[in-house]
């Protein structure tokens, strides 16, 4: 998950009865069909709360409020029965929610949570004594960065194996989330700063922070899948870009994305050693992207990681950038460059996390944990033999039709 210098997120308090928890995403189907705004922290809430609460719905479906109804009223599909939240947002690109989202989804209490799991609020990175400092660790708190991005990387593998056509977003966080328990660990982003799933997913002209729904993945899409772990705690952040099904294999242009942001990735790692300075990154990164004829994502960055999720130093993608200290060994954090086929600005969804390019165009990442060594660096998020995904030629386009070329020879996607 990439970090910015200035998080906001709105706090909303949920509504139900004698409740002081801040709310989820939970809302009340009734009420957004009428258009009032209606949050809960969890389902138990709603439940505890519908006696009480069905009574708005009489004042809010009365005759007078029929004169004036509300500006905006989300539609449910009869055939799907799904519907998108924001129907008067202005989407930049072609990609619309699907909700209702399942509900937060239960992690047993014998396994060890981060801070802001019950409350949302990680405490601990929001304590300003030694809040720039960035944190140099011992063998065995470098060991366990090994342990918990080693398993970060089986998640992601597992939840890769699962990209094809017809299958939703939720259904991955779902696999994520499961196979996290199954590795005792706790899924990094659920709950953070609420955030309301445990794996970020961006599809296509979404930058980072995509939240599941019950979209369906077509034939054509390129998806981002962003995994982080919290085991014996420490947290193990990586994530790749992937390309669903044939027809976005044949695509030069998802193609040509996808391969710049992996190869900014991989070049922008061949410079990290002791004492480089951590502005340093982005210059290669941009160098290369610009080369692809994309640009650089400047919103987000790679951060520092270890006990904290998010911690010192930034590390910024871009060029000429002002990013302040020095590798030092010991120390781990992610290089996650976000790169667009068209312009670098980026927009956020009134649901205050899924950012998108302000064009609409196409947007590709991928992230390593890196720990800096004596003399050079290690990368912990480092791909198996087996991993899926990887590296792909640039298909050619004979006559209109997509075209991939494998071991020398055209297959037609």
């Amino acid at each position: 998950m990439a970090t910015t210098e200035v998080t906001e997120s709105k706090q909303r308090k949920c509504i139900g009865v004698d409740c002081q928890n801040d709310a989820g995403s939970l809302r009340c189907p009734t009420c957004l069909k009428l258009g009032k705004e209606s949050f809960f922290c969890a389902q138990d809430c709603f439940k505890k709360s519908w006696s009480e609460h069905k009574d708005l719905h009489k004042s809010l479906s009365n005759p007078h409020s029929a004169l004036f109804p509300p500006e905006t009223v989300s539609k449910l599909d009869p055939d799907t029965g799904l519907f998108n939240p924001f129907p008067t947002f202005s989407f930049t690109g072609t990609l619309r929610p699907a909700y209702p989202l399942s509900f937060l989804r239960a992690v047993p209490k014998s396994i060890p949570w981060p801070d802001y799991g019950i409350g949302g609020i990680p405490k601990s990175e929001q304590v300003f004594v030694n809040r720039n400092k960035i944190a140099v660790l011992n063998e065995k708190e470098q060991d366990a960065m090994r342990k918990v991005c080693r398993l970060a990387r089986e998640v992601l593998d597992i939840a890769a194996r699962e990209v094809k056509p017809g299958v939703t977003t939720d259904w991955i966080d779902q696999v994520v989330h499961q196979a996290c328990i199954e590795r005792e660990s706790y899924p990094s982003p659920l709950n953070y700063y609420h955030f309301p799933k445990s794996v970020c997913t961006s599809p296509n002209e979404v930058i980072c922070h995509g939240i599941p729904d019950q979209r369906k993945l077509v034939d054509g899409d390129i998806l981002n899948i962003d995994v982080t772990l919290y085991h014996e705690g420490f947290h193990g952040d990586l994530n790749e870009t992937y390309y669903v099904g044939p027809r976005a294999l044949a695509d030069p242009d998802s193609v040509r994305v996808v391969e710049a942001a992996r190869d900014c990735l991989d070049e922008a790692i061949k410079i990290v050693k002791p004492d480089m300075l951590f502005r340093d990154p982005g210059r290669v990164i941009e160098k290369l992207a610009k080369e692809r004829g994309c640009s650089v994502i400047k919103t987000y960055c790679g951060h520092g990681i270890n006990q904290l999720f998010h911690c010192a130093p930034n590390v910024p993608h871009y060029a000429k950038n002002k990013a302040v200290g020095k590798a030092k060994p010991g120390m781990c954090f992610t290089i996650e460059p976000m790169i667009s086929l068209g312009s670098y600005k980026d927009k956020t969804w009134p649901d205050d996390w899924t950012s998108v390019t302000i064009d609409g165009s196409r947007t590709a990442q991928f992230e390593h944990t890196l720990l800096v060594t004596e003399d050079g660096v290690e990368v912990l998020t480092a791909r198996f033999g087996d991993s899926p995904g990887g590296k792909v030629p640039m298909p050619v386009v004979a006559d209109g039709i997509g075209e991939q070329k494998v071991d020398g020879a055209a297959e037609v996607k």
